[in-house]
């Protein structure tokens, strides 16, 4: 069953006041919630990557542009195209089985586990399990999970998670796919099992499950291959995980109490094998990048560039949730590319004499893996060296009055101390990450940025820990994130969401106006990825 827009009177939009707080002068909340509505829309069909739905907004998004008097700065007028090739395990024909002292317990599909078809699996596989803790390894703070266990011709089994002396970025960017099989390849494992810490997971199993059927997607190009030797990879459901420790010593209950206090954990052989056998079903696409340019007019630093980026592909059609087949992403991440959008509208409006250019960048992909901004990164269409920063806008949840600012990256770069003056010239509190657990760090497109070298962050929408906004946020999660129902038909608060347009605005013209490049602090691990650049 196909949902119906709703017509305006009945949305559950929610108009606040904005109290105390400095008024917003370039948005009223009304002008965003318009492009999401086109972009959420049923006949954006979802905005599957390469898909005709994800065609339609972003040629609606090139029309805005233009309206807006920006600049084409893609490969190809706007758009920058890049290869993909979709990936989609065909579960008739695959199988998993624990075997135990020579016997076979087969695990449903599913239910027990599926198959991560991000990684190019092998048709068959069978190997021993070793659990290996978190799954960790940083050289920075002489913490290895790894250290002294026998991973060679393996497969690891790792609950999600980090300790609790471990920074949340530093965690975040060593729990990066490409980071941690880096460092298991090396130790010749050659797959990885997942268990969720069902403490922290954003969604429940029950609805992770549904789209495991969905096709998966990597870039084409073997630049981009950074799971290459991984033969298996499978997360597994928490609730099923006592059956890999059986035998072994030690129980799922023990790991979950541990983990509960963020200690280190214990590492052991299991005693057990998986055996596999996937089928996977493989095509080539293509699928766009939009990208489009505000010169600045400064003779120098006009020829550098502030990133504002959002990704505008979402899940498409899937599994039915309550007999809807349409993951509309309203919020994620329609809210972000609707912002650029928005704030490209505003330079138009009120036109300011920027020093330095503003590169508006809406990606596909990133459902699949930041592909996108990662194709983008690797192969931007201006100069490399000519970018100072990103400003990445996901899923930033103006579902509550924007009181407090939560900034992913507050530490990392003066671009944090500049992302809390705005924000406090407006009377919002600034935090870092309350969750660090949730690795939102790296799991959104600023990532791509930061490992060129780029000084980069994203925000959003945030709460005081213990609140009941905090619970609000979880309900989210729990009921609409990567769900039907992020849709159209839920409460948003459009003070909050002009409040932050404001701000992510205010912030990009700061850095478009200062002489000085943003800079990574002298303590950042991030810093590294500059000077390796600059080499």
């Amino acid at each position: 069953m196909l949902k119906k827009l709703l017509p305006v009177a009945g949305l559950l939009v929610a108009i606040c006041a904005f109290s105390e707080q400095a008024m917003p002068t370039h948005f009223d909340g009304k002008t965003w919630w318009n492009y999401v509505k086109v972009l959420a829309d049923d006949n954006m069909e979802g905005r599957d990557t390469g898909s005709a739905g994800l065609q339609r907004a972003e040629a609606y998004i090139v029309d805005q542009l233009k309206l807006a008097g920006l600049q084409p700065a893609g490969t190809n007028g706007f758009y920058q195209s890049a290869k993909f090739q979709s990936r989609q395990i065909v579960e008739k024909d695959s199988s998993l089985a624990l075997v135990r002292e020579g016997k076979a317990e087969p695990l449903i599909l599913g239910e027990d586990a599926y198959f991560n078809t991000r990684v190019d699996l092998a048709p068959e596989v069978q190997a021993p399990l070793v659990f290996a803790g978190y799954g960790l390894s940083i050289p920075e703070k002489n913490y290895d999970d790894l250290s002294g266990l026998d991973l060679n011709g393996k497969i690891a089994v790792i609950l999600t998670g980090l300790p609790a002396d471990i920074p949340g970025p530093l965690g975040a960017h060593y729990q990066s796919p490409a980071e941690r099989w880096k460092t298991f390849h090396k130790a010749g494992a050659i797959g990885i099992v997942t268990i969720s810490n069902p403490a922290s997971m954003d969604i429940p199993w029950s609805r992770m499950s549904l789209s495991r059927v969905h096709p998966s997607m990597a870039l084409a190009d073997a630049e981009f291959n950074e799971t290459e030797g991984e033969k298996i990879a499978l997360t597994f459901n928490p609730a099923s995980a006592g059956k890999l420790f059986e035998g072994s010593g030690h129980s799922f209950d023990e790991i979950l109490n541990i983990a509960k206090d963020r200690k280190q954990l214990p590492r052991f052989p299991l005693g057990t094998s998986i055996k596999a056998k996937a089928k996977v079903e493989k095509r080539n696409l293509t699928s766009d990048n939009v990208i489009a340019k505000l010169p600045g007019n400064d003779p120098e630093l006009k020829n550098e560039y502030v990133v504002l980026s959002a990704h505008i592909d979402h899940l498409g059609i899937g599994e039915p949730i309550n007999g809807d087949r349409i993951y509309n992403g309203a919020m994620d991440n329609a809210s972000g590319s609707a912002l650029l959008l928005d704030v490209a509208a505003s330079l138009k409006k009120s036109p300011e004499k920027l020093k330095r250019s503003l590169l508006f960048l809406f990606v596909t992909g990133e459902e699949k893996g930041l592909l996108g901004s990662k194709y983008f990164a690797a192969h931007p269409t201006v100069d490399p060296k000519s970018v100072v920063a990103d400003i990445n806008v996901d899923m930033f949840l103006p579902i509550v009055p924007l009181k407090v600012l939560t900034v992913f990256g507050l530490a990392e770069s003066n671009l944090g101390d500049t992302a809390r003056e705005v924000a406090q010239s407006y009377g919002i509190t600034v935090q870092g990450d309350p969750e660090p657990q949730r690795n939102i760090f790296v799991r959104s497109d600023q990532y791509s940025f930061i490992r060129r070298g780029i000084p980069a962050l994203a925000m959003g929408v945030g709460y005081t820990p213990g609140s009941p906004e905090q619970q609000i946020f979880k309900d989210w999660l729990t009921q609409r994130y990567h769900a039907p129902s992020d849709d159209l038909n839920q409460p948003v608060d459009l003070s909050a969401a002009a409040l932050y347009e404001e701000v992510i605005r205010g912030l990009m013209v700061s850095v478009a106006q200062n002489p000085e490049r943003p800079q990574w602090k002298q303590d950042s691990f991030f810093r590294r990825y500059a000077q390796a650049t600059s080499k």
